[in-house]
């Protein structure tokens, strides 16, 4: 028999329906039901779990049942093999792009992605070139055409008052301006951002479903949860999917996995509505027949050869491009056990192959994923043809499956392949691979084509380029053994810069898989690292509960770098929960350490604290430093040490000193090319010229809330409105005034931002005396004392409210007691006298009794 070892991919997928009557019927019955719910007006999730064991064949059928749906129906699809599509932002681009070319309009999904997408990248800007499927949104494209020039969006805010500027259809405008959900997007966290984004792809798909049903197939279910038996934090894994499949209620859902869903185990109303069908092992009358029908005519030859298969069309079509009359591999006698039996069909099928293509397959078996660059690079370093001829034959191979932009193996033919392979011919393919794919992670800054943004997030000269390089440079680098801890942090960094925070938390999902299956070469290290970074991706996401959950004991060895890093992220959470002290105290543990990446950032936060709690010469202290360190690393880091100082010299009232530190902020900010530090610096210097230069202070504070509004810094914003406030106090303005503290009042509690609506109250609290609230004015301050006293932060301004109600005359026991206790925390840079005497000139002049500067 002389058939040719080639997969014939059309064949094999008509063939393959051989005794699958019925998975066939229960799509049919499936869609029938879609059919009459949708008739009767009903919104029902249906979902067809389609289960069986790799190699059983549920690719090929999901794509065949895409091609049996019924004439109009929309399709899409997704693989959960794809690194990719395991984070819920990529799978709902790559969905938004499927159904966006056959007809479906995503106004609303494409602004609020927009939004979540801006959370994730603060410091890029929403471009073409960096966001999904811009070219495929009318109402992107039409906002970044009329924009061109800003660098940054951000607020959902800024996105609305751009869509109604510049969308010409009356409809979509007034659709977008008028949604309750896209409006609210900015009081949203990142999680119900994210939540969100799903609702409004579900809304805009079921809009355009009324008349167009759809199917939707989803492979390989398994990667995202690989476990049967989910827990703890393994079975949140695919919350996002069970979200997004319950709001898709026009169309049928078609999911493929090893193992049943069971999503009704944790949600009741899953009941019924997810339909189990089970793909069994062909029977010896379907094996018999797909051989017939592939050339295979002789009887005892269909037999030996349907045996041989186990009943998995994989093997079975391994056989059929192999089949040549002998018994096995041995040509010895019959096949034996199964698992012995799918290594000799392989071993048959690679007998039909020349030998430089069997040695490319198993070169590129351990390989994740390849293109033609991998497979050029990989096949010239081990002097194997690798011109297009053979590049074609190897691709189109059926086994050989797309895997976004690069292709893959089958998992069973990867698996087996790698096996042929001895121990150090796989370490030293690993290392090609490793090189190859960091070759294409980075990029040199000091390389032509790079913008000034782009080579501000460098670090040790060098940047990402792509996020799936990225992955695999990592993925390859772990195999080889050569990658410590702190180095995989430091990768880690440099994508997280480079906006790759889905790539960052693939390398995550990558070692632990690594940590699993190799428990030999679990070290500590490596076990430490991967909780480091799954402590840092929560803080990333705000999402300080789960990070303390993460790090509820206190024994970090911080004379080690991985340990000190887990401390610093152990004390950001902390320091976002409230708990100051502790944070502190973890900070201060890690500064007497000796890595410089973890006493950069425990040094930065432990002085912003000592800052804050009025100590400022520890401060100070601290800043010098920091300095020798900053100079050794990233330039942003001279300028966040510079604006350090100028904070502490503010809040210590010494507005010369606090101005030439500005300046010096500034220009290291420039030199790094800062987009955030050079915003940040914007509202600073809003600040100061509050106190300094009020009719100064109101146009730089606008022009800083135009930039803030666009990052979406709710915070920023809100000190930029009270800065506009106490300029507005200080000219006398007091309607004017009163307006943006209500504005300052409204940013700060969207943030969160406890000691900035203690500030801002303070203030007020002159405007209310201003106008002879006296009763007022009094609670104001009390309330902003205790405020600043719960937080353990600015003394200072404690201070600046006795000094108020003495100026006013009024007697407070509560606030008097608590300036004793914030002048005995002080630490001033002149004397307690001198900042205090400054404190009463401001004060007076804040309630217009003279006395400015």
């Amino acid at each position: 028999m002389a058939i040719a070892p080639r997969f014939r991919r059309v064949a094999a997928l008509q063939r393959e329906f051989v005794d699958r009557e019925p998975l066939l019927d229960a799509f049919t019955n499936e869609i029938e039901r879609v059919r009459a719910a949708m008739a009767a007006g009903e919104s029902t999730p249906r979902v067809l779990n389609m289960t069986g064991v790799g190699g059983i064949g549920k690719s090929r059928l999901l794509r065949e049942l895409r091609v049996q749906a019924p004439e109009g129906w929309r399709t899409a699809a997704f693989d959960l093999q794809v690194p990719a599509m395991r984070q819920q932002e990529d799978a709902l681009a790559v969905l938004r792009a499927e159904f966006g070319k056959q007809g479906v309009r995503f106004d609303r999904f494409d602004i609020a992605y927009a939004v979540l997408w801006q959370r994730i990248h603060p410091h890029l800007r929403i471009s073409r070139e960096t966001l999904p499927f811009v070219e495929e949104s009318g109402v992107l494209t039409e906002i970044i055409d009329s924009v061109a020039g800003i660098p940054v969006f951000g607020t959902a805010l800024g996105l609305l008052k751009a869509a109604e500027r510049v969308t010409s259809d009356a409809r979509r405008r007034h659709r977008i301006s008028h949604d309750e959900t896209l409006s609210s997007l900015d009081d949203l966290p990142n999680a119900e951002v994210a939540d969100a984004v799903t609702f409004l792809f579900a809304e805009d798909l079921r809009d355009a479903s009324a008349s167009r049903p759809y199917v939707l197939t989803i492979d390989t279910y398994e990667a995202l949860v690989p476990a049967p038996t989910r827990s703890g934090r393994t079975q949140l894994a695919d919350v996002w999917l069970r979200d997004l499949v319950a709001q898709l209620d026009c169309g049928l859902v078609v999911i493929a996995g090893r193992e049943p869903l069971r999503w009704d185990a944790y949600d009741a109303d899953w009941h019924g509505l997810v339909r189990a069908c089970p793909v069994d092992e062909l029977p010896m009358e379907a094996r018999l027949t797909l051989l017939g029908a592939s050339g295979v005519a002789e009887e005892g030859e269909r037999r030996r050869l349907a045996r041989a298969s186990a009943g998995l069309p994989f093997y079975l079509h391994l056989a059929i491009d192999t089949g040549d009359g002998s018994t096995n591999a041995e040509g010895t006698g019959p096949m034996r056990a199964r698992t012995a039996t799918q290594r000799e069909i392989l071993q048959r099928f690679l007998q039909h192959v020349a030998a430089d293509e069997v040695r490319t397959l198993e070169v590129l078996g351990v390989a994740r994923i390849f293109d033609q660059e991998i497979f050029q690079t990989l096949t010239a370093a081990l002097r194997l043809p690798g011109h297009v001829t053979a590049w074609e034959s190897i691709s189109s191979y059926s086994f050989v499956y797309p895997a976004g932009d690069q292709l893959r193996f089958h998992q069973l033919m990867a698996g087996a392949l790698r096996d042929r392979l001895s121990a150090p011919a796989r370490l030293e393919l690993h290392r090609l691979l490793r090189d190859a794919w960091e070759q294409r992670a980075f990029e040199d800054p000091a390389e032509g084509g790079i913008t000034d943004q782009e080579r501000s997030r460098s670090l040790g000269g060098r940047m990402l380029a792509d996020p799936v390089a990225f992955r695999e440079l990592v993925f390859h680098a772990l195999h080889v053994g050569e990658i410590t801890g702190v180095e995989l942090l430091d990768l880690v960094e440099v994508a997280v810069r480079g906006g790759a925070d889905g790539a960052a938390g693939g390398v995550l999902t990558d070692l632990r898989e690594f940590l699993r299956e190799n428990p030999v070469r679990a070290t500590s290290d490596l076990t430490e690292t991967a909780r480091v970074m799954d402590v840092e991706t929560l803080l990333r996401r705000g999402e300080a509960t789960q990070a303390l959950e993460l790090t509820p004991d206190e024994n970090w060895d911080v004379s080690q770098s991985v340990g000190a890093r887990l401390a610093v992220a152990a004390g950001q959470a902390r320091r976002i929960a409230g708990q100051t002290t502790a944070a502190l105290t973890i900070y201060n543990r890690v500064w007497a350490g000796q890595d410089d990446t973890a006493r950069m950032g425990a040094g930065l936060w432990a002085a912003d604290l000592h800052m804050c709690q009025g100590r400022f010469v520890e401060a100070e202290r601290f800043a010098t430093a920091l300095d020798a360190i900053a100079e050794r690393r990233h330039p942003e880091c001279r300028g966040d040490v510079a604006r350090l100082r100028h904070l502490a010299y503010r809040f210590a009232f010494d507005f010369p000193a606090s101005d030439r530190l500005l300046d010096e902020a500034a220009a290291y900010y420039q030199a790094a090319r800062s987009y955030l530090g050079n915003a940040n610096i914007r509202t600073n210097r809003a600040e100061l010229l509050a106190f300094v230069d009020a009719p100064a202070a109101i146009p730089e504070a606008r022009a800083a809330i135009e930039v803030q509004t666009e990052i979406g810094a709710q915070h920023e914003l809100g000190k930029c409105h009270t800065a506009i406030a106490v300029a507005e106090l200080r000219l006398g303005n007091l309607d004017r005034a009163e307006a943006a503290f209500d504005a300052a009042v409204e940013a700060l509690t969207r943030a969160s931002y406890r000691s900035g609506l203690a500030r801002a109250r303070l203030y007020r609290g002159a405007l209310e005396a201003r106008r002879g609230e006296v009763g007022l004015a009094r609670e104001s301050a009390r309330w902003a004392v205790s405020e600043l006293e719960a937080a353990e932060v600015y003394p200072t301004l404690v201070l600046c409210a006795g000094a108020a109600l003495r100026e006013l005359g009024i007697e407070d026991e509560y606030v008097t007691d608590a300036c004793q206790r914030a002048e005995s925390a002080i630490q001033p840079f002149d004397s307690l006298d001198a900042m205090k005497g400054r404190i009463d000139v401001l004060t007076r002049d804040l309630l217009g009794f003279g006395g400015a500067a």
